[in-house]
């Protein structure tokens, strides 16, 4: 497969600016993977196509406030940090990104805050816009953590909206958010409410939950036309012992399991073993799905509408069957589905 075969008629309107009223109330697209046919429901109807023991499995990762803004030395010129990853809790070392970045070089000083509050200093270039900031700051590490989050900025894409408001403070995080460390939300998440998971567990649905704190390299653009040349970046996950026992029982007794969203499907098919059983893992992954690929876990899937050449509608085509996907993305623009982030969402059994 090549790149220039993921594209599709797209403009900016069909994007999603904010979340519908209700988490479980966008609309919801059925794709059926051995006819192609179609249905149009309501997110919330998802459950009418799973039964007792069938498994959902979430992604559990917290997007943290990971967007700064502030000053440079001398200069006073604003800019923008993006937090990617913590580096060492004692030296208060970060790896961020830093807009614009060719002004930013090593050894200078970013202030931000009220009365330079916070101070970071530059001690390292990892990439053109990569930078590791080391914070200069004199309180514990829990009152470190405190004023840099207080300071920080929910990470809505600014392709979604340039200004955040306060309700992207709860929709932009699933209500199974437990493990800081996500810069992105697990979006297919973002459309389940409590009364759909408890009407999901009188019915007796099973959940399982993993994590993969999303990094911005899901969202790196793919620069090159052959595929196999693509490098994903590497994001952290975990597999609890619990969530491979309740996903493998239910493989054994021949229950549907579905993975929710594209960050689950790539952590559940980065530790299967070789009879296609989910193994309980902590590391590290850079897997990279595409046509064709064998999957070894889930036998369906939730995902949102993604953009033109993304990993993540590489991915599903890749689940779905690059023509019923792509067709299907030819069915929502023409439905008017929303796209992106906040947007409806598809299941594809």
């Amino acid at each position: 497969m090549k790149l220039s075969q993921y594209n599709y008629p797209f403009s900016p309107d069909m994007l999603a600016k904010y979340p519908t009223e209700n988490r479980d109330e966008s609309r919801l697209m059925i794709v059926h993977r051995d006819t192609g046919e179609i249905e149009h429901r309501i997110f919330k109807d998802v459950i009418d196509y799973f039964d007792e023991n069938d498994v959902f499995i979430f992604n559990n990762t917290k997007v943290f406030p990971a967007r700064l803004y502030g000053n440079k030395e001398k200069t006073g010129a604003e800019i923008e940090i993006f937090l990617l990853r913590e580096l060492n809790r004692d030296l208060r070392l970060w790896d961020v990104l830093v807009d614009p970045a060719r002004k930013i070089r090593i050894g200078n000083k970013l202030y931000f805050g009220d009365d330079d509050l916070l101070v970071a200093e530059v001690i390292d270039n990892t990439t053109s816009r990569g930078r590791t900031l080391r914070f200069l700051f004199d309180g514990s590490y829990e009152e470190f953590k405190a004023t840099l989050y207080k300071m920080g900025e929910t990470p809505l894409p600014k392709w979604v909206r340039e200004k955040v408001e306060p309700i992207d403070d709860e929709r932009y995080q699933t209500i199974f958010a437990k493990h800081e460390g996500a810069v992105a939300a697990p979006t297919a998440g973002l459309h389940f409410s409590k009364h759909l998971l408890k009407r999901m567990e009188i019915k007796g649905i099973q959940t399982a939950e993993i994590t993969l704190h999303v990094g911005l390299g899901n969202f790196r653009t793919v620069d090159v036309e052959d595929l196999t040349k693509h490098k994903m970046d590497s994001e952290q996950i975990f597999i609890p012992e619990d969530a491979a026992q309740t996903v493998n029982h239910a493989k054994e007794k021949g229950r549907r399991v579905c993975a929710v969203g594209t960050t689950v499907m790539r952590t559940i098919e980065s530790s299967v073993s070789t009879e296609g059983f989910l193994k309980p893992y902590e590391g590290w992954t850079n897997k990279f799905i595409f046509c064709p690929y064998e999957f070894s876990v889930a036998d369906s899937m939730i995902s949102n509408f993604h953009l033109p050449y993304s990993t993540q509608l590489m991915m599903v085509a890749a689940f779905g069957g690059y023509d019923t996907v792509m067709n299907a993305y030819k069915v929502a623009k023409e439905e008017k589905y929303r796209f992106g982030t906040y947007g409806d969402a598809m299941l594809i059994i």
